[in-house]
């Protein structure tokens, strides 16, 4: 669906949607159309937000509640988040039908927040000093959102899915069946089942330690990274799951992975990380392994999204997966 035809279609669930929230909008503009339907919203006094519309299907209410009562924690602990607007009978989230589509979606509300995509700031300046410049910020920034998630106390209601063993690299893992991609050769998809098989015994051995496992983001990529002046601002918590640390590292690197000097951006972001947080040789060794548990998610994700086509990105991206795949040896 176009932008023009996705404006057509959710603005009217959009403005409906509006009435539940307390500001007066006066203009009324569709951002993007991906995971979510995600408007900006001006109201007569100047002030923007964003409103998105949920996916069906991917999130229970009770789980989309539970992402705000985490980013909520985490600005208490001086993490930048966008921030949430309650609706007027203060609830995080009010249900709309879409009658284009005849489908009922979740909508919520969040303060506009300015500045300029860490993805786009890397393209601008395309060198190796400004690359770990903003990946040891970034590092810094997991880490601290880290050192409040392992000592943070969900309370009873807080729901989110598990990538942990089953949740990544099981029979159904989360983000699709890898494996039966359709642009895999025979060969590829032996490769893909019988590394799936090792790294699911990894990960289940790893265990769940607080010390390593508990609420991560799960998609900290610089495409999910405001930059405003010299500061961070974490967005789109969509994804966010209980999981294993070094897998948000590894959202954060794998992109440049095949970058000449990704051997220094790895390390200013792990120098970042460890400059605010502790982590133990033995965990940093899996560091690598993530990247590899990454890459396959990536695949599955596309292999659910028939629609979305990366082009000749796929086969880079494929080759570059089978690759550490042959190679990958499992921690002793």
């Amino acid at each position: 669906m176009d932008k023009a035809a996705a404006s057509q279609a959710f603005a009217p669930a959009a403005l409906e949607a509006l009435k539940a929230f307390p500001i007066d909008p006066d203009a009324v503009a569709l951002v993007s159309v991906s995971e979510n339907v995600t408007f900006r919203v001006t109201d007569k006094s100047g002030e923007a937000y964003v409103l998105r519309l949920h996916r069906p299907g991917y999130h229970t209410l009770e789980a989309l509640n539970g992402e705000r009562l985490w980013t909520r924690a985490l600005a208490k602990a001086g993490v930048a988040v966008p921030i949430p607007l309650n609706a007027r009978d203060g609830r995080d989230y009010v249900s709309v039908f879409v009658p284009a589509t005849g489908e009922h979606r979740q909508a919520g509300m969040t303060r506009w927040t300015d500045g300029d995509l860490l993805d786009e700031v890397l393209k601008r300046k395309d060198d190796t000093a400004a690359f770990e410049h903003w990946f040891e910020k970034l590092g810094a920034l997991v880490a601290t959102m880290h050192n409040q998630s392992s000592a943070w106390r969900p309370p009873p209601a807080f729901q989110r899915r598990a990538l942990d063993a089953d949740g990544l690299m099981g029979e159904a893992p989360f983000w699709g069946p890898f494996w039966e991609h359709p642009k895999l050769s025979e060969a590829e998809r032996r490769l893909f089942l019988e590394t799936r098989g090792r790294l699911h015994a990894v990960l289940d051995r790893h265990g769940r330690e607080p010390s390593t496992y508990g609420v991560i983001h799960a998609d900290l990529h610089p495409g999910n990274l405001l930059v405003g002046g010299d500061k961070l601002t974490v967005i789109d918590f969509d994804d966010a799951a209980f999981g294993w640390h070094q897998y948000d590292l590894a959202v954060a690197l794998i992109r440049h992975q095949s970058r000449p000097d990704f051997a220094a951006i790895e390390a200013a972001c792990l120098r970042g990380y460890r400059g605010a947080r502790d982590l133990p040789e033995p965990a940093l060794d899996l560091v690598p392994m993530f990247r590899l548990v990454r890459g396959l998610a990536q695949i599955g994700w596309l292999h659910q999204r028939p629609e979305i086509d990366p082009g000749e990105r796929f086969y880079e991206m494929k080759n570059e997966v089978c690759a550490q795949c042959e190679t990958f040896e499992p921690p002793r």
